[in-house]
């Protein structure tokens, strides 16, 4: 007589959800370089200039809502240059943060060449920062205990309520953004309750069993002196469902795609050990070259790792800091071919960073009774945009403000606020020269932003109510529209939510090499859960 519990069969073979990745709408652009822009002939102040004109409309908008009942009656000033002193006004431009630990290029230049470059600073703050505002007539400095509370950083376009003093500075009493972008989805039912979501982490899974997931990792760093290749061959084992018990493979069938937010190369490759160093000590003494430093083992170990992971499921890769990639905004796709095995898999994506991706149903659920039962779940569920970067922009944000008390997170929330993804760029983080346009403004608030390569797991939701003109109903008179004063809301065409929040899922995807641990999105719910990967005794994944 056995004493071992027999092993459970599930009565109907597991079958991932069918979804399937939506075109690009116009409000979320590809970020695909187009030949206009692979010119580097353009300043990059065309950047500046298309973003304050972009935004400004939207914050006047705000600002004359925000201030009409003020006392003092404010007015809005035009020019930045124009302000009169004494009087109480708000005026509208880009932050620009003078900081002197801030890099700059014409310091670096004026360097004397035979000194060696200072280590990169971990943040730019000092005592001796300054806040400015420019438009396209100059630059005032702003000063006040209100910017203390605002987590500023250059290119962040707002509206600022004071007066001028009679040294020349503005002092500021009240600060105003953009606020969030348009949400087609703000308000629309997604089959069951989704407004139980806000701290949904690591809970109420059981309720979530039929639900879709998709699976969010970043920072595996393949070729890294001290690589977490163990818990990368687990987590390949979990998602593709050879790990763990009947339970642990009936979540992961919910999962139907996988997304690799970044760094998925180690900036360090692995050394060979002392002999290495004996040699490197030696062609030192005699003045001789470095090789080059080149090993196709991480570019092997991760094509056979996404190989695996294709097979079973849609995979979506970024590139990142430390990726063999171009280090300039937005950074274009891996090429396919890179990846051996994996670009032959029609579910393999390479894809930009940041990029959007839109999850929707499938429009052609097949017949057949077991393709019908496997997507009856998903075929009354949302179409989710996902906004997925690789983190540069709020690695680069969180050195203009002291931590704490802000923090990444808040910094990841506030850029959904200012409306823009990376307003630190051209300025300290790399882009490419634009010219007309800026690409990372946001036309559209996102279901879920994304941001990989963080040093721990963070997550929250941001909502704001839209308060924008509402769509007249029939039979109702035209004199019945919201803020009818205002006439800059009107290009948005009721897509502020008519009254309704607007709402998005902000989920920072933690190293996985440091930390181990894998990210699940429920996208009806927009719930979030973790599931950690460790081996007792072994560096990497957080031991």
């Amino acid at each position: 007589m056995s004493l071992e519990d027999p092993l459970t069969i599930p009565t109907t073979p597991l079958v991932r959800p069918p979804t399937t990745v939506l075109p690009p709408t116009q409000r979320t652009p590809s970020f695909v370089l187009g030949a206009p822009n692979r010119s580097y002939k353009h300043q990059y102040a065309n950047i500046y200039f298309a973003r304050l004109q972009l935004l400004r409309k939207y914050v006047l908008a705000r600002a004359r809502r925000r201030w009409k009942d003020v006392s003092g009656n404010p007015v809005f000033v035009p020019r930045v240059l124009e302000v009169v002193k004494g009087k109480l006004c708000y005026i509208i431009g880009t932050v620009y943060m003078d900081m002197p630990l801030k890099p700059n290029v014409l310091r670096d230049i004026a360097r004397d060449h035979s000194l060696p470059a200072p280590p990169p600073c971990t943040t730019y703050c000092s005592p001796d920062d300054q806040v400015m505002l420019e438009d396209e007539s100059g630059r005032v400095v702003l000063v006040g205990e209100r910017l203390r509370a605002a987590s500023l950083v250059t290119g962040v376009i707002i509206g600022a309520l004071g007066i001028e003093t009679n040294g020349g500075e503005f002092e500021v009493v009240d600060v105003c953004y953009a606020g969030m972008a348009p949400q087609p989805s703000a308000g629309l039912e997604w089959g069951k309750d989704t407004r139980k979501h806000k701290m949904d982490v690591d809970g109420g899974t059981s309720d979530g069993q039929e639900d879709e997931w998709v699976a969010l990792v970043s920072g595996l760093e393949i070729g890294a002196p001290s690589p977490a290749d163990a818990q990368i061959q687990m987590l390949v084992e979990y998602l593709t469902g050879e790990a763990g018990g009947p339970e642990d493979q009936t979540i992961c069938s919910r999962i139907s795609r996988l997304i690799i937010a970044g760094n998925s190369f180690s900036h360090e490759v692995s050394a060979t050990g002392g002999a290495h160093e004996e040699e490197k000590a030696e062609r030192d003494k005699k003045g001789r070259r470095d090789p080059a430093n080149f090993s196709q083992h991480p570019t092997l170990t991760l094509s056979a790792h996404l190989l695996d992971l294709a097979r079973s499921m849609p995979v979506h890769i970024l590139p990142g800091a430390s990726d063999p990639a171009g280090t300039l905004l937005p950074q274009q796709p891996f090429p396919r071919a890179m990846f051996r095995g994996a670009s032959a898999y029609a579910s393999f994506a390479c894809e930009t960073n940041p990029a959007y991706i839109r999850v929707g149903p499938p429009a052609d659920t097949g017949k057949g009774k077991q393709k019908a039962a496997a997507s009856s779940a998903v075929a009354q569920g949302p179409a989710r945009t996902l906004l997925v970067s690789a983190g540069q922009p709020v690695e680069d944000m969180q050195r203009y403000v002291p931590s704490p008390p802000h923090t990444r997170l808040g910094l990841a929330c506030a850029s959904l606020r200012w409306r823009h993804l990376a307003p630190t760029a051209p300025d300290t983080l790399w882009c490419h020269p634009y010219f007309g346009q800026d690409p990372f403004v946001l036309a559209e608030t996102p279901d879920v932003y994304v941001v990989g390569n963080q040093p721990r797991f963070g997550t929250r939701v941001v909502e704001e109510r839209g308060w924008g003109r509402r769509r007249r109903k029939e039979g109702e008179e035209a004199g019945m529209e919201l803020d009818s004063d205002v006439e800059e809301v009107d290009v948005e065409k009721g897509m502020e939510g008519e009254g309704g929040v607007k709402s998005c899922r902000v989920v920072l995807v933690p190293t996985f090499k440091t930390t181990g641990v894998l990210v699940l999105l429920n996208l009806r719910t927009l719930a979030v859960r973790t599931v950690q990967f460790a081996v007792e005794g072994m560096k990497g994944g957080g031991t």
